[in-house]
């Protein structure tokens, strides 16, 4: 059955919205028609090849949708089911799963090499992170699916895939701000967006937001920052003078800078901590030096995927939701087709905006 798709034909090239060609389930695997998905700045690091990836293959891994068909042996899912996609499946099996870190799970992404679907012309597709939810439909395996949590709307679930995970768990798994600290949050994207109101949701008593784009300071707000900074030489500087001259407790780097790591950290205050989500490349060096390493005694570490175990996260995340803690929406700059996703990917590149939704 040909659905339509936005395919990566090659690192760097732009992609292509067009048909291919996708086989019923096998064995395991689980067919879902889209309602939505996300475009993240993952898929623009696999577009430029910064995130490795085989080629050509169908981009997207921010996803939700319904099931309209199962392949033999799957069970828990049925047609006509409400699902979140998971790019990062755990094995269950690997060293980081059975210290219970799921989200360092060696074997997450062994299916982005799987064929799992074929151009018009019969060229092999890959299923970028997984999960291919740049597609009106996907087929995969039934270990990337998670069930609608009850009373989510289907579009807005999608966000559920990686924006918020990864926002609210570098929040609350990796940087575990408590009550009354301080707190910056560089880049407000969609997953800044996330990490700004789960930092209201774990009652920080300031939440800085920093971007190098004075218009998101509405945007900011309304997601919980009580102070907004637009980026400068000065930064640093300037968190100091909201924080008492100290520096933020903790500080999460949401954009993969060389330059941005260094302020997120320079901002934090003596024995501070600094959890750093963005994806950045090779280029990108980050130096320290001996001395201040042991004067400031602050804490850096990194971040994949909010330190989250989907499956337990998201019941917590669909309370949050429910219960007006948390607004998806509100992480929603725009609305899109999916002829549209090559103009969200400019946008990004441009700092716009924060996060565009794909709606089929």
């Amino acid at each position: 059955m040909a659905v339509r798709a936005a395919v990566l034909p090659a690192i760097g090239a732009p992609l292509d919205i067009t048909g291919i060609e996708l086989p019923a389930p096998g064995p395991g695997q689980v067919r879902v028609r889209l309602a939505a998905a996300g475009v993240c700045h993952s898929d623009l690091s696999l577009a430029n090849g910064t995130l490795k990836v085989p080629v050509p293959a169908v981009l997207g891994h921010e996803g939700a949708g319904t099931v309209v068909a199962v392949g033999e042996g799957v069970t828990g899912f049925a047609p006509g089911d409400g699902v979140v996609l998971n790019w990062a499946p755990s094995c269950g099996r690997c060293h980081a799963c059975g210290l219970g870190e799921v989200w360092l799970c060696a074997n997450a992404l062994s299916g982005a090499a799987d064929v799992y679907a074929r151009t018009v012309d019969g060229t092999d597709l890959h299923p970028g992170l997984n999960v291919a939810a740049f597609a009106e439909e996907t087929v995969v395996p039934v270990s990337c699916l998670l069930p609608l949590p009850q009373g989510i709307p289907l579009t807005d679930a999608a966000l559920l895939g990686c924006a918020v995970l990864t926002g609210y768990g570098a929040v609350h798994h990796s940087a575990r701000v408590r009550e009354g600290e301080t707190v910056a949050v560089f880049g407000v994207g969609g997953v800044g967006l996330a990490a700004l109101q789960a930092a209201r949701i774990a009652g920080a008593s300031t939440i800085v937001a920093v971007d190098v784009s004075p218009e998101k300071e509405e945007l900011a707000r309304a997601a919980g920052a009580t102070d907004y900074v637009v980026a400068s030489a000065e930064t640093a500087r300037e968190i100091r003078a909201l924080t008492g001259k100290q520096g933020v407790d903790v500080a999460v780097e949401c954009v993969g800078r060389a330059v941005t790591i260094r302020t997120a950290w320079e901002s934090t205050r003596r024995g501070g901590r600094t959890t750093v989500v963005g994806i950045g490349g090779t280029d990108q060096q980050v130096t320290f030096h001996a001395l201040e390493l042991f004067h400031w005694g602050r804490t850096l570490s990194g971040c994949v995927y909010g330190n989250s175990d989907p499956a337990a996260d998201l019941p917590v995340l669909a309370a949050h939701i429910r219960e007006g803690r948390l607004d998806l929406g509100s992480l929603v700059t725009e609305r899109i087709a999916l002829d549209d996703i090559p103009t969200a990917f400019e946008n990004m590149l441009a700092g716009k905006g924060g996060r565009a939704l794909v709606v089929f």
